[in-house]
């Protein structure tokens, strides 16, 4: 059993280590325990033999803690037998606890684990906290004995659907400009001068817009809070290319398409980049691969101007030429 509950952008980045496992071992059967809201991203996975929907937001707070004892007691009820090996990937009190109750023998962590969680486990595996998650998570099938080539790694996401009215063409521009983290979204005046400088090739924003405004032109078509997690796969997986602001779409993206460009402001594209090589990001006013800046130019929180949104729509349209 595979424990990484949350969140959308760590659950991607667990996936090529459960499949150099699932590759390792293929008849071996592994269910993984998502937040339900998260569950769409694994839903018809191959590598998967059940994916079981945790309910996390019914959790929180002091009452949630009975309400996750009595979920986790539940478990022989729903028909599952106890798995043999748990990973616990979350590292986090809830995930240790909830590994712990399926009576595995062993459940191993990895030692950058918080809140007690290495409690819970019977072995911890070492991993350099600084380095890019999927690089910590891939240290967990390295010590089984089983080898990791990082130059053909995959990301076996859902396939996804298709949202209802999308435009039927095979050039767009997908925008993810918006993010929940503070200081990584576009401005209303840098998404409108980004947008302007693409045109004329068609441009879709997807997304959470949390009421920000929408930016004018007749080459974009506004699809923000209109797709579903499963939708926001198919979406970015048919792009012709993609640019997103650092978030979990981001990493999707990267997933499932080799033509994405994520933008950082003050986040490090190194520890929290798109991991596919052939993905660009955008940090400091230069655009290159993740793994060619240097720590100078990560340490920098430079925000996106007008003229760095001009430089990336020249980049997007050399890139289509």
């Amino acid at each position: 059993m595979i424990v990484k509950p949350s969140s959308l952008g760590d659950i991607v980045h667990t996936l090529p280590a459960v499949q150099a496992i699932k590759e390792a071992y293929p008849a071996i059967k592994i269910r993984w325990l998502a937040n339900t809201e998260w569950t769409p991203l694994l839903q018809g996975s191959s590598l998967l033999e059940e994916v079981i929907a945790f309910p996390r937001k019914q959790c929180r707070g002091l009452p949630g803690l009975f309400i996750l004892r009595r979920w986790a007691k539940s478990w022989r009820s729903m028909g599952r037998e106890d798995p043999e090996i748990v990973l616990d990937f979350q590292g986090l009190f809830r995930s240790g606890y909830l590994s712990r109750t399926r009576g595995s023998n062993p459940v191993i962590g990895l030692s950058d684990s918080r809140e007690g969680a290495r409690f819970f486990h019977d072995h911890v595996i070492p991993v350099d906290a600084s380095a890019h998650a999927v690089d910590r998570y891939l240290a967990l099938p390295r010590a089984f004995g089983i080898p990791v080539d990082t130059g053909r790694l995959t990301f076996p996401l859902a396939e996804g659907r298709s949202p209802a009215g999308w435009p039927d063409r095979r050039d767009l521009i997908v925008l993810h400009p918006w993010s929940r983290g503070e200081g990584k979204s576009l401005s209303p005046e840098v998404l409108q001068a980004l947008c302007t400088a693409l045109a004329p090739l068609p441009v879709v924003l997807v997304g959470m817009s949390q009421g920000a405004a929408i930016p004018a032109g007749d080459h974009i078509t506004d699809f923000s809070n209109r797709t579903s997690l499963a939708e926001l796969v198919w979406v970015l997986r048919q792009a012709r290319f993609v640019i997103s602001v650092d978030s979990g779409p981001m990493h999707i993206a990267a997933g499932v398409n080799d033509r994405v460009l994520g933008i950082h402001t003050w986040s490090d594209p190194r520890q929290v980049g798109p991991y596919n090589p052939n993905a660009w990001v955008w940090k400091a006013g230069r655009i290159d691969h993740r793994s060619a800046f240097h720590p100078g130019e990560c340490e920098s929180e430079k925000q996106v101007s007008a003229a760095d949104a001009r430089h990336i729509a020249d980049f997007v349209r050399n890139f289509q030429d």
